[in-house]
C-alpha cells in the first residue's frame, strides 16, 4: 500500500493546502527573499515553504519557491548553476559594492573598451572571492551585515567560486552590461568591485537580474500578483513543477510491488527488489526510485556491499 497522507489543520478556514512542488517566482525589487516566501504561504494557504538562493532586496529575477516535500530539494538546488544579467558601473566604489550604498570613492574612467573586455574575461574559471561585509554570512555567530551596519569590519576568508561563463553584452562607459553564469556562493557585486579594482578606477554593481537557476528560467517566472490570480482561479497546477522533474539529471528505477513495504519505510533494497532501466542498472551514484504505480519515492544510492540505501526520501505521512 502507498503511504497515507497526514491530515493537516487549516491556516484560515480548515483547508490548509497540501501543495507539493516548486513554483518559479519572479522576485521584484523591494522584496526580500523571505518576504516572497511569506507572501507565497498566504497566497497558497500553506505553511511548509522555502526558497533556494537568496536575492538581495534591490535585485530581481528567478527565485524558485519549494512547497511541502519539495523543500527537501533545497540542498540539491543550491548547487545548481545560476545566471545573472548585471550592469557594472565603473568609477565608483561603495560600502555595499552596489549602487545603493554609500560612496567611498569616485574616479575618472580612463580605460579603453579593450582593457575592460580583457579584465572581465580574466575572471572566467575558478576565482578566489572575499565575501562582502554587507552579506548574510556569519562570522563567530554574527551576521556580517549586522556588523557592517555598526561600522565594524572583520576579516573574511576568501572562498573559491567558479565563473562558468562571463559575457559582455554592451559597453557604454562607464557602464558595462554583462551576463554571468556562476556557481553557488558567488557575489556578483563583489565580482564587479574586483573588476573595478583591477582596472584601477573602481566599480560597483548598478543592477542585477537573475535569469536562470538550474532548469528555471526568467521566461517562465511569475510575479506575485500573477500567482495570486492563478491561485484564485484554481489553476495552481499549471505553474507547479513536480519534485522529480527537478531531479531529471539522475537515472530512474522502479521498485517491484513486493518490495513496497521496505521502500515506503526507507529501508535498504537489494538488486532483486528493483527493476532497472537504462543507465541506472550500473549506476554507482544516485538514482531516482519510483513505486510500481509510478509514484516518485526518493533518491537511492549504492552501498559498497551492493545494497541500495535511501539518500533522500520525498514521501511524507504515516506509513501503512
Amino acid at each position: 500500500m502507498p503511504p497515507s497522507k497526514r491530515k493537516r489543520r487549516n491556516m484560515s478556514d480548515g483547508k490548509e493546502s497540501m501543495l507539493q512542488g516548486i513554483i518559479n517566482v519572479y522576485k521584484e525589487k523591494g522584496y526580500t527573499s523571505h518576504d516572497v516566501v511569506a507572501k507565497m504561504r498566504g497566497i497558497f494557504k500553506t505553511r511548509k515553504a522555502g526558497h533556494t538562493g537568496t536575492l538581495d532586496p534591490d535585485a530581481e529575477g528567478v527565485l524558485p519557491v519549494c512547497f511541502g516535500k519539495a523543500t527537501k530539494l533545497c540542498e540539491f538546488m543550491e548547487d545548481w548553476k545560476k545566471t545573472y544579467r548585471t550592469v557594472m558601473l565603473l568609477g565608483r566604489t561603495t560600502d555595499t559594492q552596489d549602487a545603493g550604498g554609500k560612496t567611498l570613492e569616485e574616479n575618472k574612467v580612463a580605460v579603453s573598451e579593450e582593457e575592460v573586455r580583457f579584465a572581465v574575461q580574466s575572471y572566467k574559471g575558478d576565482y578566489s572571492q572575499v565575501p562582502p561585509m554587507y552579506s548574510a554570512l556569519k562570522v563567530n555567530g554574527k551576521k556580517l551585515v549586522d556588523l557592517a551596519r555598526r561600522g565594524i569590519e572583520v576579516e573574511r576568508k576568501p572562498r573559491t567560486v567558479k565563473i562558468f561563463d562571463i559575457r559582455i553584452e554592451s559597453v557604454d562607459l562607464p557602464r558595462v552590461e554583462m551576463t554571468v553564469q556562476c556557481s553557488r556562493g558567488t557575489y556578483i557585486r563583489t565580482l564587479c568591485h574586483d573588476i573595478g579594482k583591477d582596472l584601477k578606477c573602481g566599480a560597483c554593481m548598478e543592477s542585477l537580474v537573475r535569469t536562470e537557476v538550474g532548469m528555471f528560467s526568467v521566461r517562465d517566472a511569475r510575479k506575485l500578483s500573477e500567482l495570486e490570480e492563478i491561485a484564485k482561479a484554481g489553476m495552481t497546477e499549471s505553474v507547479l513543477v513536480p519534485v522529480d522533474a527537478c531531479l531529471s539529471e539522475y537515472p530512474s528505477a522502479v521498485a517491484k510491488p513486493e518490495s513496497a513495504r521496505f521502500l515506503y519505510n526507507g529501508n535498504r533494497l537489494d538488486k532483486t527488489m528493483i527493476s532497472f532501466s537504462g543507465p541506472a542498472e550500473n549506476a554507482e551514484g544516485i538514482f531516482r526510485i519510483y513505486d510500481s504505480r509510478g509514484m516518485f519515492i526518493g533518491l537511492y544510492g549504492k552501498d559498497p556491499d551492493g545494497m541500495y540505501r535511501p539518500v533522500r526520501m520525498f514521501i511524507e505521512g504515516e506509513q501503512d
